[in-house]
């Protein structure tokens, strides 16, 4: 049998954040779940003494014990929401609880709208390399303006062997915005670019938030 160690968690945007109580203001550990592959039942049975599930993340699994099947349920349901940006379909819920998934539904895009804003700079492709070597504790990732006045650029800078810069053109189709890669990608919007280089990087990609530009989209 398994020991668990007793936490009160709170779910915050897309990560986990575990306190040793209800009333301790600092937390002690948390879990960025952005990009979660799947979410399991451990003992699909279960009906008494908890119930656990299992979170499947690129780099590692964590099982989790609840208090019963309907707070796993619910547990489930909302990951899944913050994780997958819809709610659902695949978990029996009430009314009510419909209700509050789509509130947090709205909540969670509204915040990844507001961080792709926070990481948009009106700056020259040399600006941006500038900016990420100078501060890298404020992130990797920016989005600027392509070479017109259309289209986007995203610059990052990762740690392979040494400090390496990138550029990635976005192109504005009129019914969505495409990667170009070597296998070019396209997406609805401005914050799924974002989150695509957010999750094809498992993480390792955060956007440059600055109080020193205005950075502001429209």
């Amino acid at each position: 049998e398994q020991d668990f160690q007793q936490y009160w968690t709170e779910l915050r945007g897309t990560t986990l954040f575990f306190y040793m109580d209800k009333k301790t203001p600092a937390y002690t550990k948390k879990l960025e779940l952005v990009n979660l592959t799947s979410i399991a039942n451990v003992y699909p049975d279960e009906r008494r003494g908890g119930a656990r599930f299992l979170l499947m993340l690129p780099n590692e699994d964590v099982e989790l014990k609840v208090e019963d099947y309907d707070n796993r349920e619910e547990w489930k349901s909302f990951i899944l929401t913050v994780t997958q940006l819809a709610v659902p379909a695949c978990i029996s819920l009430l009314p009510g609880q419909l209700i509050r998934l789509n509130e947090v539904l709205e909540k969670e895009k509204k915040r990844r709208t507001a961080m792709m804003n926070r990481c948009f700079y009106a700056v020259s492709r040399q600006e941006a390399i500038e900016m990420l070597e100078k501060d890298p504790s404020w992130g990797n990732l920016i989005l600027r303006p392509g070479s017109d006045s259309k289209n986007f650029s995203v610059t990052i800078r990762q740690d392979i062997d040494g400090p390496c810069i990138k550029h990635y053109r976005v192109v504005n189709t009129g019914k969505g915005y495409t990667i170009e890669l070597a296998r070019s990608v396209t997406l609805l919007s401005l914050r799924d670019v974002i989150d695509y280089f957010l999750k094809e990087t498992r993480g390792s990609l955060m956007p440059f938030v600055s109080h020193t530009y205005d950075n502001r989209l429209g």
